[in-house]
């Protein structure tokens, strides 16, 4: 049975109330949730830098964000920041960790990304296998991370921050001092985080499980106890 460790979290990173430090945020991905996900963070005060295999895509992306937002290459990107967000097809997931395997290293990294086998094949098969949340640490090795945004559409996070009552985020990672930095994060996108376990859990986190979809931080902590 998995046990919600939500509780361990540091103080500050529970806390509902407070502004969240400013981070440098360096998106790995910029099409639906990366474009989302790192506008609303410009939007709330982070410095953003958007890359994908469309400069010119990212660049106009941050010129309508304003000056919070720049554009880059996923080199650059990952360099930049203190957080990576990885927002891409599950079968660009070992080029990353390749090409960048320098950069990735002891950095933070929120891990968004689905193994969907018709979209991906054989890499989709063994990440479903192996559970997705272990097989991105194998690909991305010696990143600290974050599985999270991962069962929610992209156009519900946009408007998460209206809502009145704070939808759970289910999140897994082995690196509590990650969670602590992605916590914040989460929070201003408009969710309450919940770590449902150890990266392994990682592998409830896509869609068609039972945490899929919209749930309270309640809901998904009597969930994720019958998980394992």
């Amino acid at each position: 049975m998995a046990t919600p460790i939500l509780a361990s979290l540091p103080l500050g990173a529970r806390s509902a109330g407070g502004a969240s430090e400013k981070r440098k945020i360096g998106t790995i991905g910029s099409g639906r949730i990366g474009s989302t996900l790192g506008g609303l963070w410009v939007k709330a005060g982070h410095e953003v830098m958007f890359s994908s295999l469309d400069l010119e895509h990212d660049k106009a992306l941050a010129a309508r964000l304003g000056p919070n937002a720049r554009a880059g290459t996923p080199r650059e990107a990952a360099a930049f920041g203190e957080v990576l967000l990885i927002a891409v097809p599950y079968s660009a997931l070992p080029g990353i960790g390749r090409d960048l395997a320098d950069l990735l290293k002891g950095k933070v990294v929120i891990d968004t990304c689905n193994p969907f086998v018709a979209r991906d094949g054989e890499i989709a098969a063994w990440a479903r296998e192996k559970g997705a949340g272990l097989a991105s640490a194998e690909l991305l090795p010696g990143a600290r991370i974050v599985r999270a945004f991962n069962a929610i559409s992209y156009a519900r996070m946009a408007v998460a921050h209206q809502q009145a009552e704070r939808v759970g985020m289910p999140m897994a990672s082995d690196d509590a001092a990650a969670v602590a930095i992605v916590a914040p994060l989460v929070r201003d996108i408009g969710y309450e985080p919940v770590l449902i376990g150890a990266l392994a859990m990682g592998k409830h986190l896509i869609p068609g499980t039972p945490l899929a979809g919209e749930r309270t931080p309640e809901q998904i902590r009597t969930i994720a106890a019958t998980l394992q």
